[in-house]
């Protein structure tokens, strides 16, 4: 079904745990070459092994905290030199810190917007000139905050949403090079990011994460948390040759939580 990402090279990031690791596995068995990267040496290390198990491509990994300017430049500059080129990126971040308004300074502000905006921005802008060239597609991972606000993540709510319209305005201005970028916003997926807010919810309304987990499941449709590799189906479509038309949008996989049309 997706062959066609042998030859491809993909930059995955923060891709050594969770939905970017299930993403780059994906991608890796369905033939792409794939740069990951995250802060984490040791893990990245052991995920390289694991997906060069299954991989039909290349697999390296690059160390790069996303809030550094500097070493974003070196991770694409680093995934040119190894593959020759970037086809593919998946835009990835962990969440920022929980909390309400009256919790958050002016530096969980400003690092939020540098993990979950403003990366974002800079890993388009470095990989755009080598997509310019062949055409190319981009996934921005975000939460389905951006379309049903999340109690207690106002960092979340707020930054994530403006992905929505950089991915927008960017259909429009990069249409001219076959270049397609979209957003993929996870519900209640079942990765360390969403337990350790399944924990802090629980100590907040004295509850066992358990008892958590039973009520979030409740609210969803299909009565269950999604799994990673679920989602990563859905993303690696989008990176394609099957996806030729899809340009704009943002796409939730939730298993049907949100309400919102």
């Amino acid at each position: 079904m997706y062959s066609n990402f042998q030859g491809k090279t993909a930059l995955v990031i923060a891709s050594s745990q969770g939905l970017g690791k299930a993403i780059a596995e994906q991608l890796a068995s369905l033939g792409a070459n794939v740069m990951i990267s995250s802060r984490d040496e040791e893990k990245l290390s052991r995920v390289k092994t694991d997906l060069t198990e299954v991989s039909k491509g290349i697999v390296e990994y690059k160390v790069c905290n996303v809030t550094k300017k500097e070493e974003i430049q070196q991770l694409v500059k680093a995934t040119v030199e190894k593959f020759g080129t970037i086809d593919l990126l998946v835009n990835n971040a962990g969440g920022p810190p929980a909390g309400t308004f009256e919790e958050m300074s002016d530096d969980d502000w400003q690092y939020a917007f540098e993990l979950n905006l403003l990366s974002y921005i800079r890993f388009i802008r470095e990989t755009l000139p080598y997509m310019k060239k062949n055409g190319g597609k981009i996934v921005n991972i975000a939460s389905s905050s951006v379309k049903e606000p999340i109690p207690g993540l106002i960092l979340s709510n707020t930054f994530r949403t403006g992905m929505i319209g950089l991915t927008k305005t960017l259909a429009s201005e990069l249409a001219q090079y076959e270049i397609l970028i979209n957003t993929v916003a996870p519900g209640r997926i079942a990765t360390d990011r969403v337990a350790s807010l399944d924990e802090i919810a629980a100590n907040k309304q004295g509850k066992t994460k358990e008892e958590i987990e039973d009520m979030m499941k409740k609210t969803i449709p299909l009565g269950r948390y999604g799994k990673p590799e679920e989602f990563a189906t859905y993303v690696c479509f989008l990176l394609s040759d099957m996806n030729t038309y899809m340009t704009g949008q943002t796409f939730l996989v939730d298993g049907g939580m949100v309400k919102s049309i």
